[in-house]
């Protein structure tokens, strides 16, 4: 039988993402509430798929049809209504990224999931990308070790992607208009609202590879919305750079693996879509050149597909390995702000 769920937060996310994700996956979901947080929205949200609708996460929490909670609300809000719904007594939690806004945050949540026996599931949907399998098997296979890694993210026409991305602070946005990144303390919140936002869809990837975060070489806010970040894990340099242009072309989102045989391009379909699984390709010192069959499944779909067989075969929980991408993501975020306050 279909497990209920309840969804908190009506944004964009919501209505763009999981309910069309979850339309996909009626043999093991249901929607049956919404809440929002004061915009209202979650009416007619609800309407779309027959469930209630209400204001604030209390309504949804106390509802006996919800089994499963999806937490879609601003990433300030994540950790206390990850520890709300388990201290509810719901069995699952599906939570946007990031968990939280600091480790200790992050830590409470998955102790809070842990000591309930509640699965817990971190919506990176690139980690569940099928082609990320296909590309981990081949570096494994290879046999060469890793020697940099590169992820590229250009986000067009991105002012539409601004606030679904991000939760910049009223100091960081400057008020009207693009944050002044002349100013150190702004470029550095920018960089680590920018970082928990959007690099944190890569970060659990980039700590398979790599997963032990050493320092940051240098960070900089990129105008007018975006960032260069290097900093080298496990003797391997990385680089992070985005950026969010007023107009442009199709989404640019690639992770590039290069070792000492060959490099390996993993390039990922724009944002709230459902274009099925990343594409990749292979090119070896040699000049030969693979292009691995496209995939039509998507990690949106087998994000919450990884959940309902947690639920269904009892499988464990991942809570150290949340725990870990948690913290290395916000100790990067945290290490890179500091370098570029470090400025002023």
């Amino acid at each position: 039988m279909a497990r209920g769920v309840g969804i908190i937060g009506a944004g964009p996310g919501a209505a763009v993402l999981h309910l069309p994700t979850l339309a996909r996956l009626s043999d093991a979901f249901r929607v049956v509430h919404i809440a929002d947080g004061g915009s209202g929205r979650s009416a007619a949200l609800a309407a779309r798929v027959g469930a209630r609708s209400s204001t604030g996460a209390e309504a949804v929490l106390a509802d006996p049809e919800v089994e499963v909670v999806a937490i879609c609300s601003p990433p300030a809000q994540h950790a206390a209504q990850i520890i709300a719904a388990v201290s509810a007594g719901k069995r699952a939690v599906f939570c946007e990224k990031p968990i939280g806004t600091t480790v200790a945050e992050a830590e409470e949540a998955v102790e809070a999931c842990r000591r309930a026996g509640a699965a817990l599931i971190i919506g990176t949907n690139h980690y569940f990308d099928p082609a990320w399998g296909r590309a981990k098997h081949h570096l494994t296979a290879s046999g060469g070790p890793v020697v940099s890694i590169s992820v590229t993210l250009a986000l067009a026409p991105n002012t539409r992607y601004h606030e679904l991305v991000t939760e910049l602070p009223a100091a960081a946005a400057g008020g009207r208009g693009a944050p002044d990144l002349t100013r150190p303390a702004v470029a550095a919140g920018v960089v680590r609202q920018l970082l928990t936002g959007l690099a944190i869809h890569d970060l659990p990837l980039v700590r398979d590879l790599v997963p032990r975060f050493e320092r940051v070489v240098f960070a900089r806010a990129l105008p007018p919305l975006g960032y260069a970040v290097g900093f080298v894990a496990g003797g391997v340099p990385v680089q992070l750079t985005t950026v969010m242009l007023p107009d442009g072309g199709d989404t640019l989102w690639c992770i590039a693996v290069a070792t000492a045989s060959d490099r390996l391009d993993v390039s990922f379909p724009p944002p709230f879509v459902h274009a099925g699984a990343a594409r990749v390709r292979v090119r070896a010192a040699d000049g030969r050149d693979t292009i691995y069959s496209h995939d039509p499944g998507d990690g949106y779909v087998a994000e919450w597909r990884a959940l309902a067989e947690v639920l269904d075969a009892g499988l464990p929980v991942e809570y150290d390995e949340l725990l870990d991408d948690a913290r290395y993501a916000l100790r990067l975020a945290e290490a890179a702000a500091e370098l570029i306050g470090a400025a002023a």
